[in-house]
């Protein structure tokens, strides 16, 4: 993949463009299709609520997810900061969970959803084969979310921290290549991001 330009048009729209070839596209588009499963396999497994129903609220699960790469992308939604003013009277335990089942259970449909329909985004914009992507500044955020979702998933398959980047050492043959992947990932989002800070301060 080519570094990201930004481009304007006549009427001084702004597009961010790139090039990619054909194995860049395929590993991208089978990346992200597995994504959108983990996604519509949690959404689809969420318990039957009749008051949901009723109601007309969406509801989700109560309970986190059991896979570690969905542990990742779907982390709990309250957490208690040790150093915060007032910590010693913020929920815990018990009640630490049962406040993040509540807010997981009201949430969570609707991160999933601005999730998957940023990963939708990136297939709708990728070439065919090979070729240039082009994308309004509203898509490229859509890339940046659903890029940083596909390092995170993989990243935590591979064991990936800050202190080991590349994760830890293994005698599998085909894992220094998923490595790769994962810090190609990381370069174009990072390129990204940095593309779409400069126009910002244009």
């Amino acid at each position: 993949m080519r570094n990201w330009q930004v481009k304007r048009g006549v009427r001084g729209d702004v597009r961010f463009v790139s090039k990619m070839d054909p194995e860049e596209v395929g590993l991208v588009r089978s990346l992200v299709g597995s994504l959108v499963e983990l996604f519509d396999e949690r959404e689809d497994s969420a318990p039957h609520d009749d008051l949901a129903e009723l109601t007309g609220l969406r509801t989700g699960h109560a309970e986190p997810p059991q896979e570690t790469v969905l542990q990742r992308l779907l982390p709990d939604f309250y957490r208690a900061d040790a150093n915060a003013p007032g910590a010693d009277d913020a929920p815990s335990g018990e009640l630490a969970r049962d406040l993040n089942g509540a807010l997981r259970s009201l949430n969570e449909p609707e991160v999933i959803d601005a999730k998957r329909d940023a990963a939708q985004t990136v297939l709708a914009t990728l070439p065919e084969r090979a070729g240039t992507v082009t994308l309004t500044e509203s898509e490229a955020q859509d890339w940046l979310t659903c890029i940083n979702d596909l390092r995170l998933a993989l990243g935590t398959l591979l064991g990936i921290t800050a202190d080991l980047p590349d994760g830890p050492s293994s005698d599998d043959p085909g894992r220094a290549g998923h490595v790769d992947v994962y810090h190609w990932l990381s370069a174009m989002l990072d390129v990204l991001v940095s593309v779409m800070l400069d126009r910002e301060a244009e």
